[in-house]
Parts: structure tokens; sequence; C-alpha cells
């Protein structure tokens, strides 16, 4: 059995366990040694034994620790790149936009479908007879909040009750009321009423800073012909629509 202790800094081999007049005591123990160059010593023992050659008798090759192991060392470098961002922000904001309407000239308020304004004709239009022109004036503008120009397209809303033999006219004046020059005809004479052509329009400004824009100020004419029926009524509503730009 072969073990190792060191002799003088270096492990020797040394056989243990053997009577005296063994073989293996009178053999010298031939040692090579290899120091590999990372601090390795490879010692190879060679043992004869009884009955074998010298071409059986394999090297045993025993690696043992001289002065430890050199290391490799590494250097495990991290690349870092540098970074920045810029960003961008944007706000919406709605305008605001509101068309009003008066029947004085001087009070603007809203006139929804449901609770439109009543206009104020000059005449009593409840007892008409063939030949009467009745006539009222009205104005729209867009309010104080209002951050857009506008178009407004004229139209009938709807109509009830008889209006046969009733015709009218729509005219832009210069000032509130009828009595004003005319600065253009919206609606020739001799439409009937309860319609109202395609494609009527005019503009409307919006005003500066918080100031409601300039008024449009607008004339209604409606003539009762000569085949309207006694006893009769009706009412047709106007819609003033307005489309910011």
């Amino acid at each position: 059995m072969l073990t190792f202790r060191p002799l003088d800094g270096v492990l020797n081999p040394t056989v243990w366990g053997k009577p005296a007049g063994h073989p293996h005591t009178q053999d010298p123990i031939r040692d090579r040694s290899l120091e590999t160059t990372v601090g390795v010593k490879v010692v190879a023992t060679q043992e004869a034994s009884a009955g074998t050659t010298p071409e059986n008798n394999a090297p045993k090759v025993r690696a043992i620790l001289a002065g430890g192991l050199v290391l490799g060392v590494g250097a495990a470098i991290t690349l870092a790149a540098w970074n920045n961002s810029e960003f961008g922000q944007g706000t919406f904001t709605a305008g605001s936009f509101n068309l009003q309407g008066s029947t004085n000239g001087t009070t603007f308020t809203e006139n929804p479908v449901d609770s439109p304004a009543t206009l104020g004709f000059t005449t009593n239009p409840t007892n008409l007879a063939p030949g009467d022109v009745v006539s009222a004036p009205f104005a729209v503008r867009l309010d104080g909040a209002s951050s857009n120009d506008a178009t407004v397209l004229v139209s009938t809303s709807g109509s009830t009750g008889a209006l046969t033999g009733l015709t009218y006219e729509l005219t832009q004046t210069s000032g509130f009321g009828c009595g004003e020059a005319v600065t253009e005809t919206l609606v020739a004479s001799g439409q009937t009423l309860g319609s109202t052509p395609a494609n009527v329009t005019f503009a409307l400004s919006q005003g500066a800073g918080s100031d409601p824009g300039a008024a449009v100020n607008l004339c209604f004419k409606v003539t009762a012909g000569s085949t309207l029926p006694q006893a009769q009524t009706g009412s047709t509503t106007w819609e003033f629509s307005a489309t910011s730009e």
C-alpha cells in the first residue's frame, strides 16, 4: 500500500506495511518528477513486483500539489451607455361657441327649439285679411365667450296648422328694425310660408376679448294673399344654425 508523507518539503512515496526482507524493501523507488507551469508536481512511481516483467510494470502516476494552484483571474467589464430623454406635452382646450337671439335688439338670450323666441310683428297677425303685410325684426350674434367666427344657415324647423295664402321674405338690415335700410335679401318675397330655400346663409364675427360679436339684424315680412282662407290658423318656426369657422 502506498501513502504519501512530506519529506524536506517534498512529498515522497514510502512503502508501508511490508515485512523486512520483502522484495519491495530492497528495490529502490525510482522517482521521476515533472513540475508543471501551474504549480502542480507530478510524481511517477513504479513498483517492481515478483513475477512481472519490466514491460508489464506500468508507471503509476500521482499528482500532488506543490505550493498550490495558480488561478487565472478574469475581469468582467460592464459597459454603461449614457441615457437621456426629452418629453413634449400638448394641452388641448376646446373653444366656446354660442349663438344668441333678440327680438328687441337689446336683450340677447338663448332660444332653443322647445322655447323659440316669439317674433313681434308690427300688425296683429291674428286678424289678417288678403293684402295685409306684417313684419317683425330679429337679431342674432355670438356671445362674449365665443372664440370662433360662424356661418349661419337659415332653415324652416317646422310648421303647424294651416298657412295657405301666406308668403314671406327675409332681409338683412343696417340696424335693428324693419324700417332700416335693407343691406341684403336672404329670401326673396313670394316664398311660401313654412318653407325656406336651400343654402340661405350669412356670416357672424366673434367679439374682441370678452365682448360679444356684432349682431346681424334681420327682418321678416309676411304677406297675406288673395287665397287666404277665413279663420285659418297656423305657425312656423325658423332655425338659425351657426357653424364655427
